[in-house]
C-alpha cells in the first residue's frame, strides 16, 4: 500500500493511495479527507468485548473506521489530534510494538490491537496503567506530540514517562523516580521509565503536561467581586 507522511515533523499527515479493494483501519476522528469512491465502515474490531477492553484500559475509542477503495483506486488522508510527527512501523508476523494509548493513529487490517498491563506505578505516570499492543503482520502508524526521537536500548536507558511514544516488545521497563523525594517534587522531573534489554525506544520531544504547566499561569481567572 503506497503512503506518504507529509508535513513532518510539525504537523504530520498520512496520504494513503489505496488500490481497488485495499483498506486501512484508523482511530475514530483521524480522517481529514478522502476520495468519493472510498467506503467507510465503522465497527468494533475484534468484537465488542475486545473493543470495550481497549476503550476502558487503553484509552482508545470502542469503534474504529475501515476505509476501503471501491471501483478503482482512492486516496485517504489521516492525521492525529495533536501537532507533531507520525512514524510507520512494519511488524513481522508475531512481533509486537507497545504504544502509548494516545499515540495510535492507524494500521493495516491484519494488525491486531490489544492492551497490556503496565504495572501499578504506571497509574501515576504519563504512560498510564495500560499500553496498546500492536501485533503483526502489518504496518502500524504512531503519532507524537513534537518530533519523534528514536533510541536503541542496549542494556539500560531512562526516558521521562511523559515523553514515551512506543517501544519494541524486546525491551522491558519499570517505573521509578529519577532521584530522591526532593528531586521528585522540586526538581522539575517526575517519574521515569527505566528500560532494559535490546531494542528500539521512541520518545517525543515535547510533553502535554509541560505545555499545560507553561499555560497554567496565563489561564483566565474569574473574580468573585
Amino acid at each position: 500500500m503506497p503512503y506518504e507522511v507529509k508535513s513532518s515533523p510539525d504537523f504530520a499527515i498520512i496520504d494513503f493511495q489505496l488500490a481497488d479493494g485495499e483498506s486501512v483501519v484508523a482511530e475514530s476522528g483521524a480522517m481529514v479527507s478522502m476520495s468519493s469512491n472510498i467506503k467507510m465502515k465503522t465497527e468494533a474490531r475484534g468484537g465488542i468485548l475486545a473493543a470495550a477492553k481497549r476503550k476502558l484500559l487503553g484509552g482508545e475509542s470502542i469503534f474504529q473506521n475501515t476505509y476501503t477503495a471501491e471501483n478503482g483506486p482512492g486516496q485517504v488522508m489521516l492525521a492525529p489530534g495533536s501537532p507533531g510527527d507520525i512514524i510507520a512501523f512494519d511488524l513481522e508476523s508475531g512481533r509486537s510494538l507497545m504504544i502509548q494509548s494516545s499515540a495510535y493513529v492507524a494500521a493495516t487490517p491484519d494488525v491486531t490491537l490489544d492492551t497490556k498491563w503496565g504495572g501499578a506505578k504506571g497509574f501515576f505516570s504519563g504512560v498510564g496503567m495500560f499500553l496498546l499492543k500492536a501485533t503483526g503482520p502489518g504496518t502500524v502508524f504512531v503519532a507524537s506530540y513534537g518530533a519523534i526521537y528514536p533510541k536503541r536500548c542496549e542494556g539500560q536507558y531512562i526516558v521521562d514517562t511523559d515523553h514515551i511514544v512506543a517501544f519494541q516488545d524486546s525491551v522491558q521497563y519499570t517505573i521509578s523516580k529519577v532521584g530522591g523525594i526532593k528531586s521528585l517534587f522540586f526538581g522539575g522531573e517526575g517519574l521515569v521509565a527505566r528500560f532494559s534489554g535490546q531494542g528500539m525506544i521512541y520518545a517525543q520531544t515535547r510533553s502535554p503536561s509541560s505545555l499545560a504547566a507553561f499555560l497554567h499561569p496565563y489561564r483566565p481567572v474569574r473574580s468573585n467581586n
